[in-house]
Order: C-alpha cells, then structure tokens, then sequence
C-alpha cells in the first residue's frame, strides 16, 4: 500500500510516521518550501517566534499527551500556566467567569445577578433552547458575562457575529461553569477553571515546529516540498497526483489541506459541491511577533476583549514558556489578530499592523514605549480558524459525503474542515489508523 499524503501539517507528518511503522509506503506532498503548516516557526536574532499563533501542549487525552512529550525527548519545558483577561486595565482570572471577585464593584453584580436571573428564569422553564451561539452564551452564563466578556471577546477573534454561529461545537470546549464556582468567585473565594491547563509543555529550543520536526523525523526523506497538487485523477488502480510537471502514483489519497484548495485539483465538480465549498467559513490570522529589550511580565497570555485597545484578541508571551527562545534580559510578545481576506485589516501593510499592535501594548503598559520593540514580524496565514456559521453542518457534509464517493480521505482540521487543536489532529489520526487498520 503506498499512501500519498496532501498537505504536511502536523496532521500529515503525524499520519505519515505512523503509516510508516505499520510498514506503508507514504509519500507527502507540501506546497510551500518547508512542512509543518499551522505550526511553523522562525528563528531571527535570537527570538523564537511560532508563525501560526501561539501554540503550548497539552491534552487531556493520555495518549495523545503522552506521544506529544515523548517525540520531544529532553527539547521539552513544563510551565505553570498563568492565564490572564485583559479586562477595563486590571488582570482579571482566567476564565472570566472564576474572577468575578476582580471586577469593578457594579461589574460585579451586573454578572452575578443576571447569572442568578437567568438561572431561574431557566428552572422555570421560561428559556427557550438556544439556537445559535450568542443564544447559548446568554443561556449559559447570564447578560452580564455574556456583554463585558464572552460575546466580545468570540466576536473578536471568530471575527463574525455570534448570532449567525452555530452552537454544536461548544459542548466540551467551554465548560458550563459550576453555580457554586460562579457564587464563590463573586464573592472572592478561589476558584479554578480549565485545570486540565494548569501546566503545559513547550519546546526549550524551535518553538512549536520542534514538535513538528521531531514527529517527522523518521520520515522525513518521504515530505516533497515545493509540490503544489494541480490534479488529482482517480483510475482503477488507485490515484495519479500531478504538480503540473511531475505525477505520482498512490494506491490511496489522504488530504490534509482545505477543501477550498482541494476541489480546484479535481475534474468535473459538480455545482452542488462548489457551491458548498464556497460557502464555508474561515478566518485568516495575522501573527505579529515583538521582540522586547527587557522582561515584561509572568503572564503565559492574556486574552483581550475590548476593540478599544487594538485588534488583536490574544497576547502571548513565548519567552514564559521557554528560556531559550529570547536573547537573555530580553521577552517576547505574539499577538494575533483574525481577519478575512478583502476586509480592511487584511489590506493594511505589515508595517501598520505592527504599529498597531505596539501602540496598543503601550496603552496596556506591556510595553513601556515603542522604542523597546528590537525585533518586529509579520506571519500571515490564510487558514486558521474554521468558522462554524449556522449553515456549516448542511454544507461539511456535503463535501465530505462527495469526496468519499471519489475515495479520497480527508483528515485532520484542515482536511476535514474542523476547529481542531494539535491534540485533536493527533486523535484524528489515531483514530483513522484505528478505523482502517483494525486488529
């Protein structure tokens, strides 16, 4: 069996080295000069940076948590994370809802009684089911979380309206806080949230790639970058892949990459399919990397709701997770802005968008002028966040219905076209080999 894998994100060199141990032939086909998709990064004096948003590992997952830090070897760091919101110039906890206590006074008990209003409103029986995620919010956390944190801060970085969302993939990625959590954290006692994040691992040198790169290790002379697909045709024999130059021959076709760029390679269409391709939501990322004179704070990141402030809706600060990806005495900061191609932030230069950034990081005195800046870059990413519009399940499943009936195999977050994290391409992974190689 040779397999030929489109696209070498993490999802493709992870699904290429295991092919490769059951004893396959693979072949991954990469478009761009190097591999690793999503979770590239750079090196530039001295600054490690990660190109595709800041990335930490960690999973809840065993499995996947324990493939992801064995690969590493000793290239790995463990972190205590310190996650902040941004919110009216204090540090409030994250998440929001456990640092109620941290509000201004009327903040406070805006959220606290709205929660408690919408809590018996709903065992009254008087809430309708939400239909669409703005609903949700309101029924799950009340007005006063929903208006100061929640429907800001999703608006902001999904960069769409929480209305038009749908609401099938919140269960399990945001927890329905606890009422006694929510009573607590409003009058001050410590509560915790997202705990499975309270320590994370990250690469001591390379940044998020490393993780990419030692994955790919043992199969590394099987990725064919600078092989932009053009056509894919189906015979009875199994797939003949073409850069327009070159063609090679594959008994199976896994796809990593978005069905937007897929379904051009393809012949004959049909409209149904184009249309529904079409219609899929996505957003764009630019990923504005700062390297800074001097240490600047023991936040992990900060999440940064309000439009005042700038566009970016998460600042990292990767020189927290590792002490080796900043020249010594001096931090790093990411800040990562969405965007969708044609609006006016994807026509600003990489200069404007990184005097943005840096006037907003002043204004939040992460910075103590621009002057501190010593080393500035801008990544930008076509594909980064699958967006789930309400029209979103009617149309993923079209496509994904079309091309298994021309046996090609998607996978992974691009290929499959979901809001999948690096521990979920892992499992997707898992789980496919599972499926198609069962013992």
């Amino acid at each position: 069996m040779t397999t030929a894998i489109i696209g070498g994100g993490l999802t493709g060199v992870t699904l290429a080295r295991l092919l490769t141990q059951q004893g396959e032939e693979v072949v991954i086909l990469e478009r761009d000069e190097t591999y690793g998709g999503l979770c590239r990064s750079h090196t530039t004096d001295g600054f490690t940076f990660d190109d595709g948003g800041s990335h930490i590992i960690f999973s809840r997952d065993a499995t996947v948590q324990s493939f992801m830090r064995d690969v590493l070897g000793e290239n790995k760091a463990e972190r205590n994370r310190n996650t902040k919101i941004f919110f009216k110039g204090a540090y409030v906890k994250y998440p929001f809802e456990n640092g109620l206590a941290e509000l201004p006074a009327e903040d406070r008990f805006y959220c606290i009684n709205e929660y408690i209003k919408t809590l018996i409103a709903l065992e009254k029986g008087e809430l309708q089911p939400p239909e669409n995620f703005r609903e949700w919010i309101l029924y799950t956390f009340g007005t006063g979380i929903a208006d100061l944190y929640m429907i800001p801060y999703n608006e902001k970085i999904w960069n769409y309206p929480a209305e038009k969302m749908s609401l099938h993939w919140v269960d399990g990625r945001i927890p329905r806080p606890p009422v006694e959590d929510i009573i607590k954290s409003a009058i001050g006692i410590e509560t915790e949230g997202y705990t499975h994040q309270s320590v994370f691992t990250y690469p001591v040198t390379g940044g998020i790639e490393a993780l990419v790169r030692a994955i790919a290790a043992p199969v590394e002379d099987t990725i064919r970058c600078n092989f932009s697909v053009s056509s894919i045709e189906k015979t009875e024999d199994g797939f003949l892949i073409s850069n327009g130059t070159e063609t090679i021959t594959a008994d199976r076709c896994i796809s990593t990459i978005p069905p937007q760029e897929l379904l051009p390679c393809l012949l004959d269409v049909p409209l149904e399919i184009r249309e529904a391709v079409a219609a899929l939501c996505y957003n764009s990322l630019f990923s504005v990397c700062l390297g800074v004179s001097h240490p600047v704070n023991d936040y992990s990141w900060l999440y940064v709701p309000q439009k005042e402030l700038g566009m970016f809706n998460r600042i990292s600060f990767p020189s927290n997770y590792s002490d080796a990806v900043a020249p010594a005495g001096h931090s790093s900061v990411l800040a990562e802005i969405t965007f969708n191609e044609g609006d006016a932030v994807s026509r600003m230069t990489d200069d404007e968008i990184i005097s943005h950034t840096v006037e907003g990081l002043t204004k939040m005195d992460i910075l103590g002028s621009p002057e501190d800046v010593v080393y500035a870059a801008v990544k930008r990413q076509e594909y980064a966040y699958v967006v789930y519009d309400l029209a979103y399940r009617e149309n993923i499943g079209i496509v994904l219905s079309y091309l298994k009936d021309v046996g090609i195999e998607p996978l992974g977050r691009f290929g499959e076209f979901e809001y999948l994290n690096m521990d979920g391409c892992i499992r997707r992974v898992l789980d496919f080999l599972d499926l198609n190689n069962p013992a």
